[in-house]
């Protein structure tokens, strides 16, 4: 195995490990799942460096390890799936698609942020939509799909500003990391 694919690994698992350690650091967590909390960030800063292929595996990895580590809420398999291991892939993905274009990590987190709310959203309507409460932020709920977007907007949504937040902050000092330079 050559050298860079050592170092993309190494990297690869430390992200990954860091990405877990930022998902128990919670901001807010909503009663049947969902949090608020900045674990996207080393995934996205991966799946920038890398690309889509890597970043979709990292992205997966890590939504097994959200679900089984971080104490995952799943009422059958397909939640598991489309929650975990599907959304957290598709943000990989999605800003693993940005490599080497200028702004990568804001425009991959913000389409790897949206194409884990896509997961999220689905799933939300299609199973989930079972369990929808008669009423919702004060509201009548009698669409699944108006319920699993009110419930997991504002979560994935929070999640992607505290991204960007954090992009635009450590920009200066991490630079040319976020750019890839270094490889």
């Amino acid at each position: 195995m050559d050298h860079k694919k050592i170092k993309m690994l190494c990297e690869g698992a430390m992200l990954l490990a860091f990405a877990q350690i930022l998902g128990y650091l919670r901001v807010y967590e909503f009663p049947n799942g969902g949090s608020v909390d900045a674990a996207m960030l080393p995934i996205i800063l991966f799946a920038v460096r890398y690309g889509c292929g890597w970043g979709t595996l990292v992205g997966f990895a890590h939504g097994m390890l959200q679900y089984f580590l971080g104490n995952g809420i799943a009422i059958d398999w397909t939640t598991m799936i489309a929650d975990y291991l599907i959304a957290y892939a598709l943000l990989g993905f999605g800003a693993g698609l940005m490599r080497g274009k200028s702004s990568a990590m804001i425009k991959g987190t913000l389409l790897g942020g949206a194409l884990r709310f896509v997961a999220h959203f689905v799933v939300g309507a299609v199973v989930w939509g079972q369990w929808m409460p008669d009423t919702y932020f004060g509201m009548t709920m009698t669409n699944e799909w108006f319920y699993s977007f009110l419930y997991n907007a504002p979560y994935v949504v929070l999640c992607v500003l505290i991204c960007l937040v954090l992009i635009l902050l450590l920009n200066k000092p991490l630079g040319k990391y976020f750019r890839a330079e270094d490889l």
